[in-house]
This record gives structure tokens, sequence and C-alpha cells, in this order.
């Protein structure tokens, strides 16, 4: 049931991103294991749906919300569907590249960016390319960026610093898991995942966004980055839309990898906060998800580059420190890291 409140985004997210085939890992039953049929209903549509059957939409959302509940049954409503399934096979790849450790190389600090988008729309007619050119080119170009600076260095880093470009981000996150179920360097000794996802395309700004602020002592090393170019860090103003569990780090964070998504803020420096919440709402409202989200030679970037050099100085800091930053206590990931403590003594 979509709420565009909570999501973050309207119904036609859901009907541009969510119709037709979709995605998944490839599984020996040629996934006959998931649910027959699954699907999305507006909140509107949910509403008569429950008042139909003597419900309150929100007082079973209420109730949904506490420990204990159990599903309840709509009564005599039914509905009936024949849906009729073909799977086909196709092969995607992951893209990574590492500068090797001189001294701890099987310590590793992780760069993600996912390269993907929603391609070309079948039947949909005028522009139907779905270039995804904020979401996610320019953090795909933050990657490549942060490869070049990590590399320039004059010497290599102590730890292994690897760049990892996933795949299929926006059919559930599929490229980040099929590595973490499957890890090229040991996630017990990887020190960190720094993400990055739809970076600002309007200019600098002085607020640095936290998505699941509080989680990480990442947070502590973002910190002292952000002082160096008088910025602030702020917590996402939406936490209610689940933004941590959306984008590639939430694979690493849950297999217990400290993990760090942030990204430039509204507050610009040139204009105001009014004025950067205005882009950020209009990107969101009229291109995310769609084939307008496109590059545009009007674009300053000089707000993406601040957060790339953000970005590097934590890294290049944890690749040559014998530190393993931690979740902090009360984190819901702490305890799966805690169990691997004794690989990185």
């Amino acid at each position: 049931m979509h709420e565009t409140g909570p999501a973050g985004y309207g119904w036609d997210v859901v009907d541009n991103s969510w119709s037709g085939p979709q995605i998944t890992l490839a599984a020996e039953n040629d996934n006959a294991h998931l649910a027959d049929i699954e699907g999305w209903i507006t909140r509107e549509t949910a509403e008569a749906l429950f008042a139909a059957a003597g419900m309150d939409y929100e007082e079973m959302k209420a109730a949904a919300a506490e420990p204990g509940f159990s599903a309840v049954p709509l009564g005599d409503i039914r509905a009936g569907m024949n849906v009729e399934t073909s799977v086909r096979g196709s092969s995607s790849h992951n893209v990574i590249a590492a500068i090797p450790g001189s001294a701890r190389p099987d310590e590793t600090i992780i760069y993600t960016a996912h390269w993907d988008h929603l391609g070309m729309i079948e039947g949909m007619e005028g522009d139907n390319i779905w270039n995804g050119a904020v979401d996610n080119a320019v953090g795909t170009a933050a990657l490549l960026a942060l490869a070049g600076l990590h590399g320039n260095q004059p010497s290599p880093p102590e730890r292994t610093v690897v760049f990892l470009a996933v795949t299929a981000e926006e059919s559930g996150l599929l490229g980040s898991r099929r590595y973490v179920e499957n890890p090229v360097y040991p996630l017990e000794t990887t020190v960190a995942n720094i993400n990055m996802d739809a970076l600002n395309p309007w200019g600098r700004v002085r607020d640095m966004v936290v998505m699941g602020y509080g989680s990480s002592e990442l947070e502590d090393y973002l910190a002292d980055a952000v002082f160096s170019q008088e910025r602030v860090i702020v917590a996402e103003s939406t936490p209610e839309a689940g933004l941590y569990y959306r984008s590639d780090h939430f694979s690493f964070a849950r297999a217990g990898v400290p993990a760090l998504w942030a990204e430039g803020g509204t507050d610009s420096r040139e204009h105001g906060n009014e004025w950067g919440v205005e882009q950020s709402e209009d990107y969101v409202a009229n291109r995310y998800h769609s084939p307008d989200d496109e590059y545009d030679p009007e674009w300053d970037l000089t707000g993406a580059a601040e957060d790339v050099l953000l970005y590097f100085e934590i890294g290049n800091r944890l690749a040559n420190e014998t530190t393993w930053p931690e979740w902090y206590e009360g984190n819901e990931f702490k305890e799966t890291r805690d169990a691997s403590a004794a690989a990185r003594q």
C-alpha cells in the first residue's frame, strides 16, 4: 500500500519503476518460491478496501506497528487474478577495481555506486530512455573520480581501497547483495563501505545529510571532514521514508560492515535553504525515475565535487590507519559485526 509521504515519492514512481517485467537474482527453481501475486495499491484504494471490510485503515496501520500483531482477514472481500508468467535469464555485471594495500592488503575500504537505471521502456511514446543522470550517473562518475584521487597519491595506501560499481540497484539492491553473498574481499576485514547515490547537481551547500543518522563511528570521521569545509552534518529530514534501507550500503550494513551514505543537502551557499529545498522537491516530483532525469549542461557540480573530496578524506584516512570503526551501541547491525571481531584482532 503506497503512501506518498512516507515513501518520499508519488504513485507515478511506482507505476514507472515496478510495472512490467522485474529482475531478481536467479534461483535454481526459476524463482518459483516467490509469491504467486505481488502488487501495489494506492492509499486511496487501500482506504476504500478497508472500509468495505468494516475496518479503518489508519487504525489497522497503527495496530500493525505494535509487537504481536497478526494479519487480519478482510472477511468476504475477494480478488480474482489470472496471470501468465514467463521467465528468462539475462546477465549483468558488477565492475570492481582496487588499489592493493602496501601494509595490510587483506583489510579493505569499499566505495560503491550503482551504475544501472531503468533502461528503455518498450511501448512508451516519445523519449523512452531512462538515463538516470542524477540517479546514479553522477554517483558513478564520483566513483571514477575517487579512483583517480586515490591512484594519484604519492604512495600506495596501507589498506586496500576498492571501487565497486554495482548493477541492478533499482531492482532491489541486487548487485550489492550478490557481492555481499559472494565477496571478493572478506567482509570480516572490510573496514567500511562508503556509498554514493544521486549527488547534488545544484552547487555548493553548507549541509551534509546523513541517511540513518546515529548509526556508526563513520559519522565521526565525516564530522572531521566537513569541519575542514566549514559545513555541518544534519540528519535526514524524512527518516520515515527508510532511505538507509534503500541503497547499496544496506547490503553491507546487514552483513555487519559499517556503512555510510551521506550527501550534500539543500542549504545552498549562494541561494539559501528555501531555494535548495525547491530544487530537491522539483527533482523528486518531475525527474526522479523518469525519462527527464537527463544531463543538463547548466548543472553546477561544485557541490558534488566537494562531497567527493569528503569521501576521499574519509577513505584515505581509513586506508592509512589501523582503527576499525564500529557501529554505535544499540544499532541493529552491531551484533552481526561483533560476531566476527576475532578476525580483526
